[in-house]
């Protein structure tokens, strides 16, 4: 289940609090948070994409095609990494919130037609009855 606002800033407040105090602990606690690995790969990216600009308009510049060629391999590469990094992020993310989601049941829209309705009715107490009878067995 996701934190509301108040929430989240009272868990950073804590996490402040504890990296002060502790300064060991907090370094070894933000080595092992996959955000701030994500945000470390993004600017590494960032930075790629600038230096293949770079090399780019240098290239441009200089009428050499081995520093466009570069460059642009650079970018390239810089740009491929910072998708794959962001896409890694956003299973992760994902991956989190349905662990989050399963813990609470989902409401389910009534059927259109009231004789769907009855038999999803009738599946469910065919269910808690099997339940039941199971329960009874192991006992």
């Amino acid at each position: 289940m996701p934190l509301s606002e108040h929430e989240q800033r009272q868990l950073e407040q804590i996490e402040q609090a504890l990296y002060r105090e502790d300064p060991k602990f907090g370094r070894l606690v933000r080595s092992s948070d996959p955000r701030v690995h994500y945000k470390r790969k993004l600017v590494q990216a960032l930075v790629g994409v600038l230096i293949g600009a770079g090399l780019v308009a240098g290239g441009v510049v200089t009428h050499h095609v081995y520093l466009e060629a570069a460059g642009a391999a650079v970018l390239v590469l810089s740009l491929l990494w910072a998708v794959v990094n962001w896409r890694q992020h956003v299973a992760r993310t994902r991956k989190a919130r349905s662990r989050a989601k399963k813990g609470r049941p989902e409401r389910r829209r009534p059927p259109a037609g009231g004789r769907s309705s009855r038999s999803s009715l009738m599946e469910r107490l065919e269910e808690r009855w099997r339940r039941r009878q199971e329960g009874d067995r192991q006992m």
